[in-house]
């Protein structure tokens, strides 16, 4: 992959990264001013803050967004970085563009949704049927 390519997604990267930090920040002293409450002693105020700034952290689409971008700082310092992790194939520049931390190329990223949807048709399949015959043998007694 080109040099000047890599760096330039270094440079995405790195800013996505930024970017993440400042808005969890942003959200963070939003969250303290709107709960200052004069009717609460310090402690409560410091339990109550921490807790809040906690789970504004730990979010699932935040950590793993920031987590992503980690991975894909990590591979761009490896090597590997623009490299298909199921095929091996080189992901296309374009897709590195529109979705900087992807890890599987357009192929294998359609293959891998596809077989979650089948996977999620069979579960919903299974729960359905286990209704099924639970209605049914309450409707019995």
């Amino acid at each position: 992959m080109r040099k000047a390519f890599l760096n330039k997604s270094r440079e995405t990267l790195l800013e996505m990264k930024k970017q993440l930090l400042a808005e969890i920040q942003q959200e963070l002293k939003q969250g303290r001013e709107a709960s200052k409450d004069e009717g609460m002693d310090t402690y409560d105020l410091a339990s109550e803050a921490r807790d809040r700034e906690i789970n504004f952290i730990l979010t699932d689409r935040d950590r793993g967004k920031l987590q992503a971008i980690e991975d894909a700082l990590e591979r761009v310092e490896e090597g590997s970085y623009g490299i298909c992790e199921s095929c091996e194939s080189e992901i296309a520049e374009g897709r590195l563009q529109a979705m900087p931390f992807t890890r599987l190329c357009v192929q294998c990223q359609a293959d891998r949704e596809i077989e979650a949807k089948q996977n999620r048709r069979g579960e919903d399949d299974r729960a359905y049927r286990r209704l099924s015959t639970t209605d049914l043998d309450e409707d019995s007694h």
